[in-house]
């Protein structure tokens, strides 16, 4: 992989340039991203490479802003990109464009002044025959599970990119981030009573990542449990969501509040701020700034500095995620969550989430648990975040006298979010896998419709 793009310096000066332009162009303010990345990734299955991919971009856009009007132009023709006929092009767009009475930089006050190391580069990155390696140990690892029929294939993979902002409020700055993962899908039992499951881990560092071995063990014996499942009768029984996918539930909070969906009152929690959405006890923290985190970035995409923040604080509800231009419309300031490509204005979204731990094991939830669903994973989308309601496809193990029983398929769940949260109950098993991390989960009366 490329040394040369850990040298950010042209797409610095190519930010600076279009910056300058626009001004010269008539642009009463803008500002420009450049992003650049380069990764690569591998598929094996049946012990053979199955695809080899290589990827290489730079892309750059500029926005500008005429007044209350904005505009914004991109390119991923970086080696010939005309700073003047882009900046041209974009304040002509905004010329025509409608008012937009929120749009503007970031207030230069909340910029930030110094870059955090958070240490998100590995670079020492790994050959296509280094990565094939590892997914063909992942997968040797998962068909020699005991029930494990064939591989579902396995992949590994690994890249490297970078972003410029500068704006003509006085922000420059730059940073990059590494990447690494590897995974692995197992096929267990026979004909038509085949199951599949997977594993797969993601981090910044190399070093970070599960084995290969301890990936494809897990898929192999997460597919070989999920054999012969059975149906299960319609009932109301507390549910329990396995880390893989608690994180959800986290998730659907987070989109919830997001400044965006507030100020177009598509929220069933827009009305909600500083009441108590958990039990007491609970905390729910997005923070940008965790070393290694696989969302971290020292600034958002306006340049704002970036801070750990309490979204829920001893159950309540204490903010929004905001940009500038919802914390504008909410007659707020920006909480630093700008996120932005190089062809769209920014918009809100959260970074590294987590639900911090409780105080139970999580075989002490399904223990005093008595009867119940464990859920291993969630199966489409049906979950309305105007109204709250949730429903989604789900399959794990039946929960019976406290243990993890017989697998269970074909089920749906049912029930809204806001008694979802308020009966919530952690676990103490957090850790740090994915971009939004949460222990198990215990929630309780949802609907099961089975057969």
């Amino acid at each position: 992989m490329s040394s040369s793009l850990l040298d950010q310096s042209a797409l610095q000066s190519l930010a600076e340039r279009l910056v300058d332009a626009a001004r010269k162009a008539g642009a009463d303010a803008a500002d420009a991203v450049a992003v650049r990345s380069v990764s690569m990734g591998v598929e094996v299955r049946d012990g053979a490479l199955e695809e080899s991919e290589h990827s290489e971009s730079d892309d750059v856009g500029l926005r500008v802003f005429v007044g209350r009007k904005q505009a914004v132009v991109s390119t991923n023709d970086i080696g010939k990109a005309d700073a003047g006929a882009l900046a041209a092009r974009a304040v002509a767009m905004a010329k025509v464009a409608p008012d937009d009475p929120y749009a503007g930089l970031a207030d230069a006050s909340l910029l930030a002044r110094n870059i955090p190391d958070l240490d998100l580069v590995d670079t020492v990155v790994p050959d296509v025959a280094a990565l094939e390696a590892m997914a063909k140990a992942a997968e040797r690892a998962g068909v020699a599970v005991k029930g494990v029929s064939k591989s579902g294939g396995a992949s590994a993979s690994a890249g490297i990119g970078g972003m410029v902002l500068v704006t003509s409020g006085g922000f420059s700055g730059a940073y990059l981030g590494s990447s690494h993962s590897v995974s692995m899908m197992a096929i267990a039992g026979e004909g038509t009573g085949m199951e599949r499951d997977y594993d797969y881990s993601s981090a910044l560092h190399a070093s970070d990542l599960d084995s290969p071995e301890k990936i494809g063990t897990k898929a192999g014996e997460r597919a070989a449990k999920r054999v012969n499942p059975r149906k299960i009768s319609t009932r109301k029984i507390p549910v329990i969501f396995d880390p893989r996918v608690a994180g959800s539930l986290i998730g659907h909070l987070a989109s919830a509040i997001n400044g965006a969906s507030v100020a177009r009152k598509t929220s069933f929690l827009r009305e909600k701020m500083g009441e108590k959405l958990f039990a007491s006890g609970i905390r729910i923290m997005d923070d940008p700034l965790r070393k290694r985190g696989l969302r971290s970035h020292p600034f958002d995409g306006e340049g704002v500095a970036v801070k750990p923040l309490a979204l829920i604080e001893d159950g309540v509800l204490k903010t929004w995620i905001l940009d500038t231009t919802t914390a504008r419309e909410l007659n707020l300031a920006t909480t630093g969550h700008a996120q932005r490509g190089v062809s769209s204005a920014p918009s809100p979204g959260a970074t590294n989430l987590h639900l911090e731990p409780g105080k139970l094991t999580p075989q002490q939830l399904i223990a005093e648990t008595g009867e119940g669903l464990y859920i291993t994973d969630l199966i489409g989308s049906g979950v309305n975040l105007v109204t709250g309601d949730y429903s989604r496809g789900v399959s794990g193990f039946m929960i019976e006298n406290g243990e993890l029983t017989y697998p269970v398929s074909e089920v749906t769940i049912a029930g809204h979010l806001f008694e979802m949260f308020k009966s919530l109950t952690p676990a103490n098993d957090l850790t740090f896998r994915y971009g939004t991390n949460s222990p198990t989960l215990r929630v309780e009366g949802l609907t099961l419709a089975g057969q």
